[in-house]
């Protein structure tokens, strides 16, 4: 993966630099020792990794402002951090850039029931938001499978989503208003405490902006009324392309699951050996999830499992207690761990239209046959969010190299489909160089003119989202940096 050669002057100031970060913000805030940057060089993508110049942990918008305008004087470029959960690269450092972490940053600043939203400082992990409400019977709907760990910050700028969002939709559904830090220091308010603000939508281009246009630092949320119940339905079957036309028609008959999980051989056998899920050991498996009162379950699920038996499983679980139900999802909340157990892999996050799962999980298949690398299917099926787990030696030479090549033609079979190269992941380094395969050069220059507006220079998370070869020369064109 190519990445930009570090600025030679930036690394020359580093002494002056680091001195005006000190003089500016608490001694524990900033981090310039080369051993201690290390826990900085790379996120959940390990594949590649860079210790950044020096890390900074502000603990407020006005530290956050303050670490900006010293980079952007200083010319130096920022890498936002949240929890360095990203599965795309988006927090991979250069070697001139100063890391922004929030993570010091996890204040709960306001409940209203009344109107159904929290406000939070964007340090805070996605699980933790719904533990501050949940007592009061709320909850905050996207549930990535890392939301134990990850931070709202990542969230916003992936446009994350979950098991659960087929129903309630992904960050930018559940997102009413955000605290911005631009590069230069300026702080904005963008949205509010409120559906739909009037004027032009900057908070649906800062959602999923990957840390591109500025540093959120504070976000509002909607939070929701728990249902009153939920309950799952675990099916088997001998094919993967006929649990995919089994998700398919579930979609086409008008039900609304909550979520629709999809699991094949290799995850079922991996998950089985880690968490002892009681799974049946099939060639595909599907976790399908209602919820309401006990009338509406009951009615959604027998209109799902009439529709499964037509696609004759090999087994049929309807969950009958809060036991059952948390066993059902156990192997599903730890596919991705237990998949880490058997060998290095890299997840991918392409999406398609329901309807194409059965070709694309076929040709996926003839593509692992062809590369020589396994692959485990778990994803979201319901809204056709694909995560192939390609297994991999890191250590084995030219195992990464054919990783990636493979990563790259899923990808691309994926826009081939119908679909798009990301779902929830967002593009970071993994896909930036895909994103001709989706774009025209046309729609790209409008996106990087957006980019032009938000950062002149050029200087928020380099490297990340646009392909290298359409930003040359953009970086530092506008950048002041201090005498």
């Amino acid at each position: 993966m190519d990445m930009p050669k570090p600025d030679a002057g930036i690394i020359a100031r580093k002494a002056r630099i680091v001195a005006r970060l000190r003089a500016a913000l608490p001694q524990a805030a900033v981090i310039d020792d080369v051993h201690e940057t290390r826990a900085y060089e790379c996120d959940a993508l390990t594949a590649y990794k860079c210790p950044p110049l020096v890390v900074t942990l502000p603990a407020s918008t006005e530290e956050v402002s303050t670490v900006l305008r010293i980079c952007h004087e200083e010319g130096v470029p920022v890498v936002p951090r949240g929890s360095g959960t990203s599965l795309a690269g988006g927090a991979l450092p250069t070697a001139d850039s100063v890391v922004l972490g929030v993570a010091r940053m996890a204040e709960v600043l306001e409940v209203d029931y009344d109107n159904r939203l929290m406000r939070v400082q964007t340090g805070r992990t996605n699980l933790s938001v719904t533990g501050a409400v949940e007592e009061d019977g709320f909850f905050y709907a996207p549930d990535p499978s890392s939301q134990l760990a990850c931070a709202i910050a990542g969230n916003i700028a992936m446009n994350s989503g979950g098991a659960h969002c087929l129903k309630y939709g992904v960050t930018t559904n559940n997102l009413l208003g955000v605290t911005m830090v631009m590069m230069d220091g300026e702080v904005v308010e963008i949205g509010g405490g409120y559906m739909d603000a009037g004027g032009l939508d900057l908070l649906g281009l800062v959602c999923g902006s990957e840390g591109q246009l500025g540093v959120v630092t504070e976000a509002t949320l909607r939070i929701l009324p728990k249902p009153e119940g939920a309950r799952p339905v675990l099916m088997g079957f001998d094919d993967n392309a006929v649990a995919g036309a089994c998700v398919s028609d579930i979609i086409k008959a008008g039900v609304l699951p909550v979520a629709i999980e999809f699991m094949d051989r290799p995850c079922i056998e991996a998950t089985e050996a880690f968490a002892h899920a009681g799974y049946p050991m099939c060639e595909a498996l599907l976790i399908v999830e209602v919820e309401g009162s006990d009338a509406e379950i009951h009615h959604q699920l027998a209109l799902i499992t009439e529709i499964a038996r037509r696609h004759n499983p090999v087994e049929l679980r309807e969950s009958t207690s809060a036991e059952e139900s948390a066993a059902i999802w156990l192997g599903r909340k730890s596919a991705f761990g237990a998949m880490g157990q058997i060998n290095d892999y890299m997840c991918l996050d392409g999406t398609i239209p329901v309807n194409e799962l059965p070709m694309v999980l076929r040709r996926i298949a003839e593509m692992s046959d062809s590369y020589g690398l396994k692959v485990g299917n778990v994803f979201h099926a319901g809204d056709g969010n694909m995560h192939p787990l390609i297994l991999f030696d890191a250590n084995k030479p030219g195992d990464l190299e054919k990783c990636e090549a493979f990563g790259a033609d899923i990808l691309r079979l994926c826009v081939e489909a119908g679909g798009c190269l990301t779902g929830e992941h967002g593009v970071g380094i993994e896909k930036r160089d895909l994103m001709h395969v989706q774009y025209a050069a046309a729609d790209l220059e409008a996106q990087l003119a957006v980019k032009d507006v938000f950062d002149p220079a050029w200087l928020l998370n380099p490297a990340k989202v646009f392909p290298l070869d359409v930003t040359e020369g953009r970086r530092g064109s506008g950048a002041s940096v201090a005498a």
